[in-house]
């Protein structure tokens, strides 16, 4: 038997390792030869690609991995913060070359090799592969904000506050983590769970090349970039995926905050549950005294002395409730959430620590194993008890790691699918011992018997418990947000005037819009009042006024923004007061953002005369702006993306110096900044070019020969059903429109000379691959209106589908007035109702369609208006699905899912027959 047939033989998936030896030689031959030499090093990295398909990618990638690991596999102990910060710092004095999201990504993945094989080779306990795992992501982080402290210094010196002697001291920052990175037990694909705050108020010094800025916009900007440094995706991920939904005011709050504002909202605003979060809470990067300073303030109140055991456990176990109705249609087993899962474990130690932590400051332990061990040792659990549920703990975390390493993804759900189970089942016996069945049946049965002795003696009508009337609801925290930022501003504001009632009411329906007053509370004052009568605003007019008279780049985006969100917030609260229909409020929005098009166009202009020295004489800008998707069809919403394509008529003669294609490359750069870069005063719109002839590899804007040669000679079919929607909204009117007429006639003439059969299994085949991607990165129970089964995108893709079969394209028409609001010639149902008269359309599909896109459209638009853009109902949001039912004309939110499921049935039926 050759040297590798006898390492491969015991490991539960030789043939990955096999093909991995394949691959290898293939590709790094004299690797694969050296490799082969060392029998230590190769049965380790055998075993690392037989349990994951993730690190065997990686090590093919990376063949120098190799030797960096057979000197690290022999190292014993748990590496520190400090230790792998040198580790970093080395790596990127090697990897200079590489952007730092990348470098981030690479040493994570680097790492995960030596760490991951310690695991299987149960080399450490659960507690020290997943504190190392935490180790890493602190030094990651730590190493993050190094970078974008030295950045944001540059730009507009160091922060600064004042001591009690009135002297000039340097602001301090702290990263929280919270969750698993906060108790250090990270696991191999957790979210991290972050919360920025600095010391104190005050300004920066002013001495970098963008002049002076306050502290709390400092540490903003400083948040936004180390969350980007070490969550942005890259071609090979992210370091992390970053969460900052837990901070004060979850996603309407500021990302960060000053300590006194930190310690204000724990102590009077903050519900059980967040404070229940600061369980397992630690300063993980910058300031870590700073976090023990907050900690100090609000420990009592975590852990209070007045909490009863009866009040502690039906707080967390309603808690666990909610988490329980969500798995209710979850396939597989759930070793996190599931009945017996990680979760249980957890909240009951967490439960019993806010019972007793308050008269026993020893069991205040954010770790949730030292925290098992010392609620035994106190005898509010038995020895048995402890025995079982750490035995079940750390079986099913390394189930969890096996999950994850696979491929790398955050998962926790055993599979279903016997082959998969088998594979889980084989890596988890090599690892663990024993039959992974019966364990894990065994395991969570103990689990589950464990918590429900805990929690049974809580009775079910604890609803007065867990409802107390000094925790504010959802509203009074968005008002109370609002009116702490206009308080610290120097808005003149009368508490007692009619705002304070449209106020109200915003904060009631939308805390997303509120937090738009909160950041921008100069814009509290400007509120409409909805009783008047509304006229509606020449946006073109007013939005190039705004710029009309200045000439700096940088004071021009701040005065379109303050312009656009005076307008937005307008016809937000006309919708709120239901003062004017869905329709109403898309019209003026794409009106709004064609507006804003047209002056970001004459601030691009302006900007490349001045930098190119052509101040007097500009060059003309020659190009159209065309819109797909929401712009396209003329039902721009709150929150939108700018799906857009630009074209430009190519004179040859722009410029001596400079090519057609290099000039407007520029000028394409220019103009998504003005639209899309964050200011003080906000951002306009998300501008996506990425379904652009060639996308992310394409030129950002092309000539109009190139583009029309493109979409005769090239445009895939899924390009060709998502133009059909193209219209010009902004540039040269003579340009746009040739190449919107030229276009819609290229790609009906060559849809009309496919055979149908292959335009139907392409569209069937993109429409199910953007369906199956979502149901991937899919968390909790949410449905998702969009991408989902029964979804808008079933009825886009059978419409466009039928529109260029039958050769049904768009056309203008002119805007009907009418009760029911306006007829407008690019919508959804507009064309349904063409397609219908055209005969592709059976008059009872063409009802089904309609009336399901009608229910998602409105339910689409309500879900935008009360808690921000997302494509997924908050099933555990009551307060949002409460005001959406109610502003829907439903009785409850059960009604409202329940339509919401009769709707989407009809219309994923309706598609089928369709593309069937």
């Amino acid at each position: 038997m050759k040297k590798d047939d006898h390492l491969m033989s015991s490991l539960p998936d030789a043939e990955a390792a096999r093909r991995f030896l394949g691959q290898l030689a293939e590709a790094h031959p004299s690797e694969s030869a050296k490799l082969l030499k060392n029998e230590g090093l190769l049965s380790d990295v055998l075993t690392l690609v037989s349990f994951s398909p993730l690190l065997a990618t990686t090590l093919l990638q990376n063949p120098d991995y190799f030797w960096w690991l057979n000197r690290k596999r022999r190292e014993s102990g748990v590496r520190g913060k400090d230790e792998l910060l040198e580790s970093l710092a080395r790596f990127a004095l090697t990897n200079s070359q590489l952007e730092p999201q990348v470098l981030f990504a690479r040493f994570r993945r680097r790492e995960l090799l030596r760490i991951y094989l310690r695991d299987i080779r149960r080399l450490a306990t659960i507690a020290e592969i997943t504190e190392e795992i935490s180790n890493l992501a602190d030094a990651i982080l730590e190493s993050a904000l190094q970078l974008a402290r030295r950045e944001m210094d540059n730009r507009f010196g160091q922060p600064q506050e004042t001591d009690d002697k009135g002297r000039f001291v340097p602001a301090r920052f702290c990263i929280t983590a919270l969750g698993k990175l906060g108790s250090r037990e990270l696991n191999y694909s957790s979210d991290i769970d972050l919360v920025f705050f600095y010391s104190d108020e005050g300004s920066t010094s002013g001495s970098g090349s963008r002049g002076q800025v306050t502290n709390r916009e400092y540490f903003v900007k400083l948040s936004e970039y180390v969350a980007k440094l070490v969550g942005q995706q890259t071609g090979e991920g992210a370091a992390y995926r970053v969460d900052l939904r837990l901070r004060p005011h979850g996603s309407i709050g500021a990302i960060a905050i000053c300590l006194a504002d930190m310690v204000r909202y724990y102590m009077t605003e903050a519900r059980a549950w967040e404070r229940q979060v600061l369980i397992r809470s630690r300063g993980c990067a910058g300031d870590v005294e700073l976090f023990k300073t907050f900690f100090a303030e609000v420990e009592d109140l975590v852990f209070s002395k007045k909490e009863t055991v009866e009040t502690a456990l039906a707080n967390v176990r309603r808690s666990k409730e909610q988490i329980d109705l969500e798995q209710v249609n979850r396939r597989g087993f759930d070793v996190k959430l599931g009945r017996g899962g990680i979760r249980e474990i957890e909240f009951l130690a967490q439960a019993l620590q806010l019972a007793h932590g308050g008269r026993d400051k020893w069991l205040r332990s954010p770790h949730t194993l030292i925290s098992l061990v010392r609620l035994a040792d106190r005898k509010h659990l038995t020895e048995t008890d402890l025995t079982e549920l750490t035995t079940a703990y750390t079986f099913l975390r390394r189930t969890e790691h096996m999950l994850q390493m696979e491929n790398g993804v955050q998962t926790h759900t055993v599979p279903d699918d016997a082959e998969k189970r088998e594979l889980l089942a084989r890596r988890m016996s090599f690892a663990e011992g024993g039959n992974f069945e019966k364990g894990l049946a065994k395991y969570t049965a103990n689990v589950s018997r464990i918590f429900t002795n805990v929690f049974g003696v809580v009775q079910e009508s604890a609803d007065e418990i867990h409802t107390t009337h000094d925790v504010p609801t959802a509203s009074e925290r968005s008002r109370s947000y609002v009116l702490a930022s206009i308080e610290k501003s120097d808005i003149d504001f009368d508490p007692s005037g009619k705002n304070v009632t449209v106020l109200d009411r915003v904060s009631e329906v939308s805390p997303h819009f509120a937090s738009m007053l909160a950041a921008n509370p100069h814009l509290v004052s400007e509120l409409p009042d909805p009783e008047d009568d509304f006229i509606e605003p020449d946006y073109a007019e007013q939005m190039m006024a705004s710029i009309e008279s200045i000439r700096d780049f940088g004071q021009r985006l701040s005065a379109m923004r303050r312009t656009w969100s005076h307008f937005l917030l307008q016809i937000v609260v006309l919708d709120i007061f239901e003062k004017i229909t869905i329709t109403e409020a898309k019209r003026l929005q794409t009106n709004l953002a064609e507006a804003s098009i047209a002056a970001a166009l004459r601030v691009v202009r302006d900007e490349l005369a001045i930098r190119t020295g052509n101040i007097g004489k500009p060059a003309p800008l020659d190009l159209a702006v065309l819109a797909l998707g929401k712009l396209g069809g003329r039902g721009i919403d709150y929150d939108s993306d700018l799906d857009l394509v630009i074209v430009y008529y190519d004179p040859n003669d722009i410029m001596a110096a400079i090519t057609p294609s290099e000039f407007y490359s520029r000028a394409v750069e220019l103009f998504v900044t003005t639209l899309s870069s964050m200011t003080r005063d906000g951002s306009l719109y998300r501008v996506d070019l990425r379904l652009r002839p060639f996308g992310s590899k394409g030129m950002s804007a092309m000539s109009i020969d190139a583009f029309l040669a493109y979409m005769a000679d090239t445009a895939a079919v899924w390009e060709m059903l998502a133009f059909v929607k193209l219209r010009m909204v902004g540039g040269d009117a003579s340009i746009g429109l040739n190449v919107e007429n030229e276009t819609r006639r290229v790609i009906h003439e060559r849809a009309a000379a496919l055979p149908a059969d292959e335009l139907r299994d392409e569209t069937l085949r993109v429409r199910l691959a953007l369906e199956n991607q979502r149901v991937r990165t899919r968390r909790g129970g949410d449905i998702d209106i969009k991408y989902g089964s029964g979804g808008m995108l079933d009825v886009y893709f059978a419409m466009r589908f039928l529109q260029l079969r039958d050769n049904v394209p768009d056309e203008e028409v002119e805007e009907k007035r009418s009760e029911g609001g306006e007829e407008n010639g690019r919508s959804t149902s507009y064309m349904l109702a063409q397609l219908a008269a055209n005969g592709s359309l059976s008059g009872e599909i063409y009802a089904e369609l309609l009336a399901g896109y009608n229910f998602l459209s409105e339910l689409d638009h309500n879900l935008r208006l009360t808690i921000g853009r997302t494509t997924r109902v908050p099933l555990g949001n009551e307060n949002a699905l409460k005001t959406i039912a109610t502003r829907m004309g439903l009785a409850s939110p059960a009604n409202l899912l329940e339509q919401l499921t009769l709707h989407r049935l009809a219309i994923r039926s309706a598609f089928e027959s369709i593309l069937s």
